[in-house]
């Protein structure tokens, strides 16, 4: 058996005085997608961001209990959070481009981490450009604005930006909920030949795309895990009756 990437055990979450997580233990396999469903509201989003710790910035937002990545404590005191989300990246449900170049956006991260030289800044522009599907489609025009590109190629253009300071984990809260089909399915492709590099995590309400783009499911409600399997069997032959019943469509 595999050590699982990340492995969480205990874990709670706050809002100040209000507990949003509850108890969340689950083992997250290395090189493989796993999807996070459930209703709105239960607690997928906080329990992604907690992963990288992008919860911290909410005043009155803590932790408590475990979550361990290749065995290190995400939440110990010695943990350096830049470091931290450098290894974990993240995408969001809305695109979120600089107002900079095509080239740029993806530089980001190289030069705030004290980049490299010129020609070593292309090549891993054009690799993580390469490596979101979108190279051939921006190549002739890398220094114009990214705000000119689409939804769907803006999101893929956040995937290029999170990969180029070259991430082990990626978090992704519900990346294609804003697209169109036609960029969904460019989307949930990337995250298929993605995941022979990566670890993906993926917060989506749509059950549809999870049964397609992930190896293991976990089914949230009200801030608690209420189970965690191989996807097939989660869809096919749920073991809790909640679980059945928001696969089959009879409530959320």
């Amino acid at each position: 058996m595999n050590e699982p990437k990340i492995h969480v055990k205990d874990f709670d979450f706050f809002y100040g005085a209000s507990k949003v997580l509850h108890g969340i233990s689950m083992d997250i396999p290395d090189r493989q997608v796993t999807a996070l469903i459930g209703p709105s509201g239960c607690g997928k989003s906080t329990f992604v961001r907690s992963i990288n710790r992008m919860n911290d910035i909410i005043p009155d937002a803590r932790g408590t209990g475990t979550i361990l990545i290749d065995g290190k404590n995400v939440y110990g005191r010695d943990t350096d959070v830049v470091a931290l989300r450098r290894r974990v990246g993240m995408v969001f449900q809305k695109s979120n481009p600089f107002p900079k170049s095509i080239f740029e956006n993806v530089a980001y991260g190289l030069r705030i981490n004290g980049g490299g030289s010129k020609r070593e800044m292309a090549e891993i522009v054009e690799r993580s450009l390469r490596r979101a599907a979108l190279w051939e489609e921006v190549k002739d025009r890398l220094h114009s604005s990214a705000f000119a590109l689409s939804g769907g190629q803006q999101q893929r253009l956040c995937i290029a930006r999170a990969l180029a300071v070259d991430p082990e984990i990626l978090l992704m809260d519900e990346p294609a909920s804003a697209l169109d089909p036609i960029a969904t399915t460019k989307i949930e492709e990337l995250i298929y030949e993605l995941k022979s590099n990566y670890t993906i995590v993926i917060v989506t309400h749509n059950m549809q795309q999870a049964a397609r783009v992930s190896d293991k499911t976990a089914f949230f409600m009200m801030g608690r895990l209420v189970e965690l399997g191989d996807t097939k069997t989660m869809f096919m032959t749920p073991k809790e009756k909640m679980t059945e019943d928001y696969v089959t469509g009879r409530f959320g």
